[in-house]
């Protein structure tokens, strides 16, 4: 299992973004109890993923937001990725073993390989089976675990991808909250410690 940070700094790197700000925040309301990262690319090129349905689908480039929440009791990060008139383009949710914290007081996840893709237009897919079955026969996951990543990704389907259009709504709402907490100065970009 890989360990992520939620800023995704080494991602931004790679990909060569060099103005991205990312805030850390607790967040809860009647829609949302957990944690929540908030990036913002303020630079770099487009890159696009194709779907069924959605067809050609911006992942990252300038002015896009990603929303990425962790849900108190969950085994899930959800990542809502925003374009840069706020409407969702796709969202990305990685099944979990845990949440810690870096060094730094960066949050942490522990990626267990299984990740759930839909998008607004009613696109789904699961990624990345093949890895949670090697992962399993090799022995770096138990059964316990295995069984754990199957249950998890099946409640993220019946959860989220039931109604997307309701989730969308959701996510949206919890996007404009940390918004607004960011626009009237009450959240700070995250600081490394």
């Amino acid at each position: 299992m890989k360990r992520k940070c939620l800023d995704r700094d080494v991602w931004w790197k790679y990909n060569k973004f060099e103005d991205v700000q990312y805030y850390q925040i607790r967040v809860d309301t009647e829609d949302f109890h957990g944690w929540v990262g908030l990036i913002q690319l303020n630079d770099g090129t487009y890159h696009y993923w194709d779907f069924p349905k959605a067809g050609k689908t911006a992942v990252i480039g300038k002015g896009m937001t990603w929303l990425q929440m962790i849900p108190d009791g969950q085994k899930r990060v959800i990542t809502a990725i925003y374009l840069p008139d706020q409407a969702l383009s796709v969202c990305y949710t990685d099944v979990i073993e845990s949440i810690e914290y870096d060094t730094d007081g960066v949050l942490v996840y522990i990626d267990k390989y299984l990740d759930v893709i839909f998008t607004p237009q009613g696109d789904t897919a699961i990624d990345d089976r093949d890895e949670l079955e090697d992962a399993f026969r090799s022995g770096k996951l138990s059964k316990g675990q295995y069984d754990a990543a199957i249950k998890e990704c099946d409640s993220i389907l019946s959860e989220l991808c039931s109604d997307i259009a309701a989730t969308s709504r959701r996510f949206s709402k919890i996007l404009h909250y940390v918004n607004e907490k960011i626009r009237k100065g009450e959240e700070k970009p995250f600081a490394k410690q």
